[in-house]
């Protein structure tokens, strides 16, 4: 800051460049107003989406969009455009040899209604509702991306293949896809809907590295060498809830007023040897009138049923989501619809959507490490005013959960098409890929795209 001498002195060294009359000050002033003003409205006039949701500016970021009263979501112009528009070609099961054994088993014994329901469902319902979806195309040439169906999570379960089976398929079917070996695969969408992510095909990382992988998993190095997921390509799916708690938007189970809930917080699981889940089950042998964590059973005659299920996860006011066998939880998504607060336990997950929903807004995330009676005793101290309102914002965005058709306002398709279609880009190469001046497109032989045929060799 200055001295009062040195603003004495810049104020005066500029009262010998000329009289400056009242006149002149009035001028100026009105041509400071009329621009203010001439600013704002060219400013509300080129930004049609100002109106239609809340706008916060968080610390050294971008301005995200919140969610609209509804569900509905503004998306950002930058990276998205204003609306979908994008071109997606699904392979058909009986058009490429070997791709039916990935979706049904090598002897085709595995249907998939089998395969819609359960924790994995997704791979199922994605590829469902993109086969009626306005956005498929039927014509190559005019695709932006293209759909590889599988459902091999499901099949690996059922015993319809074993792991070097899936391998030797993936391999079959990729090498006869002329589009997956123009792009190198960066253009192709696959589906896993597992925490094992795409190491269900144990070459993913010499096929798939470059492919659009659609996973809940963020990942996976606990148990890898390398986490299959990166940011920059691949996009995080919400887990498969129930449709018995999302069909039509009413549930099978009802909130309880968060007056009549026996606990503060609950975990419902099982242990499988997790550090972080035996420290659960121990500290709510400490505090059972604060914490439950049943010993469940999830198989035999005793086994827990889907209803039953929800009846317990509905009567405590915080729901813990510890990580298990790897970094994501379907507890984290189903916690919403039975209006209980999610807490997380797992320090590497990643969650769908992040560039318009404020995670902080609707759920907590502890520290991994620092589960014990300090967490609790966090959560007691927490108002049930505060709580309500985390779970009123909570029922804004549980609708991007839902796999519904991406017509709908909001829903997990939706949300899905808008990653995708930063995803789409006008040109593709690969290192297998080349380009003459007439714009054909030729491979290392100096054929032409249109000559390339099946097995080829793979990027």
């Amino acid at each position: 800051m200055g001295s009062p001498n040195n603003k004495h002195r810049a104020f005066t060294s500029h009262t010998h460049h000329g009289l400056c009359t009242r006149t002149h000050q009035i001028a100026a002033l009105a041509l400071i107003i009329v621009t203010f003003f001439l600013t704002r409205l060219l400013d509300q006039s080129f930004s049609p989406c100002a109106s239609q949701a809340s706008v916060a500016q968080l610390p050294g970021s971008r301005t995200v969009l919140r969610v609209n009263g509804g569900g509905s979501l503004s998306w950002p112009e930058r990276g998205y455009g204003s609306q979908l528009s994008l071109k997606i070609y699904i392979y058909e099961e009986d058009e490429i040899d070997g791709l039916k054994s990935l979706l049904y088993g090598r002897d085709g014994s595995i249907p998939a209604e089998v395969c819609v329901t359960g924790q994995w469902g997704t791979q199922v319902k994605i590829h469902r509702l993109l086969l009626k979806s306005r956005f498929r195309t039927r014509r190559k040439e005019e695709a932006d991306l293209f759909f590889v169906p599988t459902y091999v999570k499901c099949v690996r379960m059922k015993g319809g293949l074993n792991d070097k089976e899936i391998d030797q398929m993936y391999v079959k079917v990729l090498s006869q896809m002329p589009y997956f070996r123009l792009s190198g695969g960066r253009n192709h969408i696959f589906v896993f809907p597992s925490g094992a992510g795409p190491h269900l095909f144990k070459s993913w990382a010499t096929y798939l590295n470059r492919s659009i992988i659609l996973t809940p998993e963020g990942d996976r190095t606990d148990k890898k060498d390398i986490s299959a997921f990166n940011t920059w390509k691949d996009i995080i799916i919400p887990g498969n809830v129930a449709d018995e708690m999302t069909t039509n938007g009413a549930t099978h189970v009802q909130p309880l007023p968060l007056s009549k809930r026996k606990f503060l917080a609950n975990f419902l699981g099982r242990a499988q040897r997790k550090l972080g889940r035996l420290q659960l089950i121990e500290l709510a042998k400490q505090y059972p009138d604060k914490l439950e964590s049943p010993e469940l059973q999830f198989s035999g005659p005793d086994k827990l049923g889907r209803i039953e299920y929800f009846h317990h996860l509905r009567n405590a006011k915080f729901c813990l989501a510890p990580r298990g066998e790897s970094s994501w939880t379907l507890r984290f998504y189903e916690s919403f619809f039975v209006e209980c607060v999610p807490v997380i336990l797992s320090d590497q997950v990643e969650l769908p959507f992040q560039n318009v929903i404020d995670y902080t807004q609707v759920s907590i995330k502890w520290p991994y490490t620092r589960i014990g009676p300090q967490l609790l005793e966090y959560l007691e101290s927490i108002p049930d005013k505060v709580i309500e309102e985390m779970i009123s914002r909570g029922r804004e965005v549980r609708c991007w959960w839902i796999y519904a058709s991406e017509s709908e306002p909001c829903s997990a398709m939706r949300g899905i098409m808008w990653e995708l279609q930063r995803k789409v880009r006008k040109f593709h190469q690969s290192t297998e890929t080349f380009w003459l001046h007439n714009g054909s497109i030729i491979n290392r032989n100096l054929e032409q795209f249109s000559n390339w045929k099946p097995p080829m060799p793979l990027p």
